[in-house]
C-alpha cells in the first residue's frame, strides 16, 4: 500500500494549541463503523453510548517532564535533549535536537550543573545513549529541569502541566501522553462506573515511534520502534471473562489498542505480561481484542491514521476526516475526539 493513500487536506488552523477549556466538553463525533454512520456530539455525551457491561481499558502511563535543554561542556552548545526510554539505572535512550555535535564522551550540563548527561553511544536519527549524572532523586530533579515534551506541532508550552496528562495518569515512563484519554474528568469517570462499565487500567510507555514521521513510500516498509507494555494478571482474568461473556472491549486510545492486540495476537488470550511490542496495526490486520474505539484526530499518512482505517475502513475515514474539516473538528493531541463502535 502507497503512504499517500492515507493522506488528506489539514487546515494549520485546524491543529489545536490548547487544551478544551473542559476536559469533557470537547466534541466528539459518534461513529458507527458498521452502518457507515456518524454524528456530531459532545464528549460529555459518550456515557449514553456506553453500556452496562462494557470494559472500558485505558492507558495509566504518565508523562516524564523529558524535554531538558542544556549547553555541551566545553563550547557552552545549547542542546536539546528527549528522553525517550530508560534502559538500565541512569542510562537513557535519548533523542537529540541537535545530534552532530553530541559525540561518546559529549557531556552536557542542565540547570548550572544540577542535572548533567554523557553519551555513552551514537545511534542513527538523533538517537543517544546517555548516562545522567547528578546528586539526589532523579525524578526529582527531572521535575524541576525538565518541559513537558509536547509534540512538534504544538508551538508553546502548556501553562500548566496537568493538562499533557491525563486524570488517571499514574505510572511514569511516557515521553507522550496517550491522549484520547484527555477528554475524560474523574465526574465523568464517575458516572461511567455507575453506570455498569468496567474501567481497567494497562500500562504502554509510549517512545520513539510517536514522534517518527512515515519516511517510507510504501506503508509495509515502515519499521515501527518498540515500546514497553504491562497487564496485570487481574486485568487479563477481567478480560478474558468480559470475552467469553461477549461483552464489549472499548480501548481508550491507539496505545491500549496496541497493547490489547499485541497481547491477543501473541497468546490467544489475555494474559500478565511485562514485555515489548512493535506491533504495526494497519488495514487487513484481523482485530482480535478490541470491538470499540476511542481516538483524537491524527496526522496525515501517520501510523495512527492507518490503525484507525485498519478499524472502520480506509475509504471510510477519509470520509469522516473530510467531515471532521468541513465541520471544524479540532485535531491531534489537544483536538476533539472520535468513538468508533459496530453493531
Amino acid at each position: 500500500m502507497e503512504v499517500s493513500l492515507f493522506d488528506f487536506d489539514l487546515p494549520m488552523e485546524l491543529i489545536a494549541q490548547t487544551p478544551a477549556e473542559k476536559r469533557d466538553e470537547s466534541r466528539l463525533l459518534l461513529i458507527d463503523k458498521d452502518n457507515k454512520i456518524y454524528e456530531d456530539k459532545i464528549f460529555h455525551d459518550i456515557i449514553d453510548y456506553l453500556r452496562p457491561g462494557d470494559v472500558l481499558v485505558r492507558n495509566n502511563t504518565k508523562v516524564l517532564p523529558a524535554r531538558i535543554f542544556g549547553q555541551k561542556e566545553g563550547t557552552g552548545a545549547h542542546v536539546e535533549i528527549l528522553l525517550l526510554h530508560q534502559i538500565k539505572g541512569d542510562v537513557w535512550e535519548c533523542l537529540a535536537g541537535n545530534a552532530r555535535p553530541i559525540k561518546v564522551g559529549t557531556v552536557i550540563s542542565f540547570k548550572d550543573g544540577k542535572l548533567k548527561a554523557k553519551c555513552l553511544e551514537v545511534k542513527d536519527e538523533g538517537i543517544r545513549i546517555m548516562e545522567f549524572i547528578y546528586d539526589g532523586i532523579f525524578l526529582e530533579i527531572l521535575n524541576e529541569v525538565g518541559n513537558m515534551p509536547l509534540p512538534p506541532y504544538i508551538k508553546k508550552q502548556c501553562e500548566d502541566n496537568s493538562r499533557y496528562q491525563t486524570v488517571y495518569a499514574k505510572v511514569l515512563g511516557s515521553a507522550a501522553a496517550p491522549t484520547a484519554g484527555f477528554h475524560f474528568t474523574n465526574e465523568l469517570l464517575e458516572k461511567i462506573k455507575n453506570k455498569g462499565i468496567e474501567i481497567l487500567d494497562i500500562t504502554l510507555h509510549i517512545g520513539l515511534g510517536t514522534f517518527k514521521p512515515v519516511k517510507e513510500d510504501v506503508v509495509e516498509n515502515h519499521v515501527m520502534h518498540s515500546e514497553y507494555y504491562e497487564m496485570s494478571k487481574e486485568v487479563a482474568d477481567k478480560l478474558n471473562k468480559a470475552k467469553a461473556e461477549h461483552r464489549r472491549i472499548i480501548a481508550v486510545g491507539t496505545t491500549a489498542t496496541r497493547t490489547l492486540e499485541a497481547i491477543m495476537q501473541k497468546y490467544g488470550k489475555f494474559v500478565e505480561a511485562k514485555e515489548e511490542t512493535n506491533i504495526f496495526i494497519k488495514p487487513g490486520y484481523e482485530f482480535l481484542a478490541i470491538d470499540a474505539l476511542i481516538t483524537n484526530f491524527h496526522l496525515p499518512k501517520s501510523t495512527l491514521i492507518m490503525l484507525v482505517s485498519a478499524f472502520m475502513g480506509r475509504e471510510f475515514t477519509l470520509e469522516v476526516y473530510r467531515h471532521a474539516v468541513e465541520k471544524k473538528y479540532r485535531f491531534f493531541s489537544f483536538g476533539d475526539s472520535m468513538f468508533i463502535h459496530g453493531k
